[in-house]
């Protein structure tokens, strides 16, 4: 197993200081290592998962190789050979499991943007005091973009948010957490190969979410209330000046459509399986509050914006990759895992591998014994 830092390397080196993760503290586990800890339900910060994931490879022996940087993977006659900063391997077999969040992405627009402006992406942010005073642009709004919007306005700073395609989410939805309801209700477990868009499904962003000790919603009318100005989409920028697009009000009642078609199918399924009295009782939220009249342009030269923050998401890096599996927009070509243009390559950790659960920590398991199946078949071993 190699890695090219050290244990849990993105969890020290390429996330905020406030991060806590999405998902609550019984949620995190990993084979045969449970939350062992005094409040399941509340939600780790960046340090506790650093440690939690240093624990397991104590825990599991895992023979990882640290300070080691892959730099390029050919095929071989036989299998895999892999250059590292560290030497040569052949492999017969190989896991691809560095994520898809390798790098993040910032649309070419921001090449526009004028050079007095600093711009930064979520892998360079840490707090609010790092940025330079002034007024803040927050572009995306899915867990990240309302996650730091949020914290930029508690510091005191004018803040406005550019609000594209978004998941909309209660933190507590009848007196569970959410995500207590996508687990036990089966949304998580719905296979790969049974979801009509697979290709959107993979590309959805992440629910407007954040774990706190107090387990508040964060969606776009508490960031209103806290003084947040929505805008639209970023579409162009010209002469200086930041364009953005109609339609918020149509996007907003499409994220509440959403919304409330899953938490009706939560309600569905207490019902059939006579959990219905064992919590709250049917909630609907607030649709989400349109501004009067949102901007369509901002004048990025005259001094109300100091600092842009891209949360326009993430995209793996797979520039190592010399083999010819990779689509025309950077994404592994792959079935359920299996890299079935070239036969001993498998992958993990990716949105919706195997099931809609994969990339958060209590989705590995399964998808990673699948997978090993199919790599135990393909190397004749027994099962």
């Amino acid at each position: 197993m190699l890695e090219r830092g050290e244990v849990a390397n993105s969890w020290r080196r390429e996330r905020w200081d406030s991060l806590r993760l999405l998902t609550p503290n019984w949620q995190t586990r990993l084979p045969g290592f449970p939350y062992q800890g005094s409040d399941p339900d509340g939600y780790m910060t960046v340090a506790e998962v650093t440690e939690f994931i240093e624990r397991y490879a104590a825990f599991s022996r895992a023979p990882v190789r640290t300070g080691v940087n892959v730099t390029s993977v050919r095929r071989a006659d036989d299998g895999y050979h892999v250059t590292t900063s560290q030497g040569e391997i052949r492999c017969r077999t190989l896991v691809i499991a560095s994520g898809a969040c390798n790098r993040p992405v910032v649309p070419g627009l921001s090449e526009g943007v004028p050079p007095e402006i600093e711009q930064v992406t979520p892998f360079d942010y840490r707090e609010p005091g790092r940025l330079p005073d002034g007024g803040v642009l927050v572009v995306g709004a899915s867990a990240t973009g309302v996650q730091l919007a949020a914290e930029l306005r508690r510091s005191g700073r004018p803040v406005i948010l550019s609000v594209g395609e978004h998941v909309r989410l209660p933190r507590v939805y009848r007196g569970r957490d959410v995500l207590w309801w996508m687990d036990v209700s089966g949304v998580w477990d719905q296979r790969y190969d049974e979801i009509e868009d697979l290709t959107r499904a993979r590309r959805l962003p992440s629910p407007q979410l954040v774990g706190t000790p107090e387990r508040a919603t964060l969606d776009l009318n508490t960031l209103t209330g806290m003084g947040v100005e929505l805008v639209g989409r970023w579409a162009a920028v010209r002469d200086g000046s930041a364009l953005f697009s109609g339609g918020l009000r149509n996007m907003f009642s499409l994220a509440d459509l959403k919304m409330n078609r899953l938490l009706g199918t939560f309600d569905e399924w207490a019902v059939t399986h006579g959990r219905d009295a064992e919590v709250g009782p049917v909630e609907r939220f607030e649709p989400t509050r349109p501004p009067a009249s949102p901007r369509l342009r901002i004048d990025l030269r005259g001094g109300e914006i100091r600092t842009i923050v891209w949360a326009t998401g993430f995209r793996p890096d797979y520039s190592w990759l010399h083999v010819p599996v990779v689509d025309d927009k950077g994404h592994l070509r792959h079935d359920g895992g299996v890299v079935t243009d070239s036969p001993g390559m498998y992958a993990l950790g990716l949105p919706v591998l195997r099931r809609r659960r994969s990339t958060f920590i209590n989705g590995i398991e399964p998808d990673a014994r699948e997978v090993i199946d199919h790599l135990a078949r393909h190397l004749g071993l027994p099962r």
